[in-house]
């Protein structure tokens, strides 16, 4: 159903540019090749894919445990933030500065999260409207802390640069053969948090309580599963993927933060790739490179004067086909 709906999605994106007098054909051919014909965009593709897969695998999570956790947006600029930061003023040796600062990202995503979770439990505030809000502090907050005295880099609207040692790229002279200056490890780390989710999800009986919370919270309760305990770690366990996702594209890709015009996305985005990958921690992998690959060949397409929005309306239709088969 899922490559139903990604074929329904191009077709509906073929007949708004054929109204916009685009030639479909030559748009997608201009989509495919800037993701096929050459290795290095392959390589763009698992780069633009490494974040979207952990805001999907948080999406995805949240989701088999009867939450929503719609927050990941804030829980990813909360970590790309705490990443950043600790990545300027920290002074480590290589390999641990980048190990302390996913660590520290991965703990501020967590109990980003957390703050929502305990007023959900604790005061009964559904978790939608405190994720919303939050998503906005976690946006304000980063674009001050981004302006603030000795992380801010003068006459730009950006950081400094994070330490060399506190990047995850991979080692130069592969970078070269590659011919892709920002590929790092992001992907391999992607994909052993999707590996180790999905442990946690099918294999463990934390996994089984927390399944069972989502499927039917009372139930639970009367098989002696502790609820607000199962939604508590969903959310922490949601947020700290988020978290990693930041850090992931700060410390790989972007080896700086700037200030926010408007909301970056990869939290929503997460959110589509948790709906085409079924919720599935394996299936994200696969979603998360596709719409990588979406976002990454979709860029180039203003080289034969098409809209790149037109990615947002096949994603969009993907996501609304997708909603559909479950009514």
């Amino acid at each position: 159903y899922t490559i139903i709906a990604i074929v329904i999605g191009f077709l509906v994106g073929a007949i708004f540019l054929t109204i916009a007098g685009i030639s479909p054909a030559v748009a997608y051919g201009k989509l495919f090749s800037s993701i096929f014909s050459k290795p290095k965009y392959l390589v763009w593709t698992l780069v633009y894919a490494s974040p979207l897969i952990f805001t999907g695998l948080s999406v995805a999570f949240s989701f088999r445990t009867g939450v929503f956790n719609i927050g990941a947006e804030g829980q990813f600029v909360i970590g790309s933030l705490v990443a950043c930061v600790l990545g300027i003023v920290l002074k480590l040796p290589p390999v641990l500065h980048a190990l302390v600062c996913l660590v520290a990202a991965a703990a501020a995503g967590c109990i980003w999260s957390l703050i929502v979770g305990v007023l959900k439990v604790k005061r009964g505030i559904h978790e939608v409207l405190s994720f919303i809000m939050f998503n906005w502090i976690a946006f304000y907050l980063s674009n001050y802390v981004v302006n603030l005295p000795g992380i801010h880099r003068e006459s730009s609207e950006a950081t400094l640069d994070i330490a060399e040692n506190a990047r995850l790229l991979l080692p130069e002279g592969i970078r070269k053969a590659l011919d892709c200056n920002a590929a790092h490890w992001g992907i391999l780390f992607a994909v052993i948090a999707a590996v180790v989710i999905w442990v946690i999800i099918e294999k463990t009986t934390l996994g089984y309580k927390l399944k069972a919370v989502g499927f039917n919270r009372n139930c639970a309760q009367y098989g002696g599963i502790n609820a607000d305990g199962s939604v508590l770690t969903a959310l922490g366990i949601s947020g700290l993927l988020s978290g990693l996702g930041g850090a992931v594209q700060v410390l790989g890709m972007a080896g700086r933060l700037s200030q926010f015009a408007g909301q970056e996305g990869f939290g929503f985005e997460g959110i589509t790739v948790a709906l085409i990958g079924g919720s599935n921690p394996i299936g994200c992998i696969f979603s998360g490179i596709f719409y990588g690959a979406m976002k990454y060949g979709g860029s180039k397409l203003s080289i034969v004067k098409a809209p790149s929005e037109v990615v947002d309306i096949i994603m969009g239709c993907v996501v609304l086909l997708i909603a559909i088969s479950h009514v």
